[in-house]
């Protein structure tokens, strides 16, 4: 028996309102499990969403310029072979698909529960004089064994549309049922709690507009849409994280002679050899000697999450601003397996080709300018990250050494740092430790 289902945008990551630009099938195709139904773009990556399962699309429920998040729908499908499975559904995504179900009701779905709930409260809607939204926040409900919430399908759409979690709700119906009511309180309550904290020392007063046509021509510029995405999270970190900004400098004369040694045999293996490979590398050996840099503060804030991986994001220039994609188990990497992983994922952030999963799970973040100059900067922590490394452009100075002056390149270091978590003394040795080991990289065998 042939059963119809709407198939939903999945968790596609922390992106929401992605612009639709393909939309792959149409009106009565036939397609098998996992073939592409439309393609979305975000504002670092483009991604197909696949279908869960087999059958025939009834109906395009979506649009090539529409914009979507998880739980949009995309479109409905008839499928066939529903009794082959073995609880009876194909349905192998519960978040990504939904029954369609014209004539189900709220009053029906109720009453398929194990306790009926009187028919008069489900099939009307309730009065706020009979059932009052919960007036305050209530805790969340623990769920065991991994089971879902108790609600009804009008429900949980209603949830996903206002990005309520339903496993945080406790329900006020019979058995526990979650009603609409308890999702209202609970967005009510979240709201209360962010008005009645506002952030220490005031709220911030907003830039007062300038008409600045007034003094001259002026021509309006549209942000590109990294810029505005990251500028939100940028704003947020400065504002919660107390940045301090530690500056050193590091000798990479003997390094830098070093790699110019294996540059023909890295162009053998068709990579570019650059200096940043090397500075991950002693990046990661300066994070495994100062593990409190390799975490992340709780919720609370009363405890710091250390990492026992090393996933470095690595700041890449692009035409539309900067992304920030992640090279992960750099400890487990050598500087040419690095060089070629930064060569890859360098381009893919310039043609937009990254996927949600490669600007996730970073650690410690580098933020190299060498290439375009600059003497030292304050790079911003990539919260929830505690600490972030700025490199400038080395310049060839002269070092007193030996009783004369030589000439040694010299690399400036910027480290910012969330002073929550790491003092200034703690900063300093971990600059003076990474400077050490750029200045002689055989301290990595150690």
């Amino acid at each position: 028996m042939a059963s119809v289902k709407e198939v939903l945008v999945p968790d596609i990551g922390d992106f929401s309102n992605v612009d639709v630009i393909e939309v792959l099938v149409s009106a009565g195709d036939r397609i098998n499990a996992e073939d592409p139904l439309v393609t979305l773009e975000s504002d670092k990556a483009t991604m197909d969403v696949p279908t869960p399962y087999a059958g025939i699309v009834k109906e395009l429920k979506i649009n090539v310029g529409d914009k979507v998040g998880q739980g949009s729908p995309i479109v409905l499908m008839e499928l066939e072979d529903v009794e082959g499975s073995d609880d009876g559904s194909t349905m192998t995504a519960p978040d990504e698909t939904r029954d369609v179900a014209p004539a189900v009701t709220e009053a029906e779905t109720t009453q398929a529960g194990p306790e009926p709930e009187p028919a008069p409260q489900a099939s009307a809607p309730v009065s706020t004089a009979k059932r009052a939204p919960p007036p305050s926040l209530p805790p969340p409900v623990e769920k065991s064994g991994g089971a879902r919430p108790h609600a009804s399908p009008s429900v949980r759409a209603f949830a996903r549309e206002l990005g309520a979690d339903l496993i945080q709700i406790r329900g006020s119906g019979p058995k526990g049922r979650i009603l609409k009511e308890d999702v209202q309180g609970f967005i009510k309550g979240r709201l209360a709690q962010s008005v009645s904290a506002p952030p220490a020392g005031g709220l911030v007063p907003a830039m007062p507009e300038v008409d600045f046509s007034k003094f001259g021509e002026i021509e309006l510029q549209p942000l590109s849409r990294i810029k505005k995405i990251a500028g939100p999270h940028l704003h947020r970190s400065w504002l919660v994280v107390p940045h301090v900004t530690q500056h050193d400098e590091a000798d990479i004369t003997e390094l830098e002679a070093f790699r110019k040694e294996l540059k023909e045999e890295a162009s053998k293996q068709g990579v570019r050899l650059t200096p940043l490979a090397f500075i991950m590398k002693a990046s990661v050996a300066a994070l495994k000697k100062h593990p409190e840099f390799n975490a992340s503060l709780d919720p609370t804030g009363e405890n710091l999450i250390l990492k026992k991986y090393y996933h470095i994001g690595v700041a890449v220039d692009t035409a539309d601003g900067l992304v920030v994609p992640v090279v992960r188990n750099v400890d487990e990497k050598g500087v040419f397996d690095l060089a070629a992983e930064l060569a890859d994922i360098g381009a893919r952030a310039r043609d937009k080709k990254l996927t949600p999963t490669d600007i996730q799970g970073g650690c410690f973040t580098i933020s190299s300018l060498g290439g375009i100059g600059g003497t030292a900067f304050t790079p911003i922590v990539n919260a929830p990250e505690v600490a972030i490394l700025g490199v400038s452009r080395s310049t060839m100075r002269p070092v007193y050494k030996d009783g004369q002056f030589v000439p040694r390149l010299i690399l400036p270091l910027s480290l910012s740092y969330d002073h929550r978590v790491i003092d200034g003394a703690q900063a300093a040795r971990f600059t003076s430790y990474l400077s050490l080991v750029l200045t002689d990289v055989r301290r990595l065998l150690l």
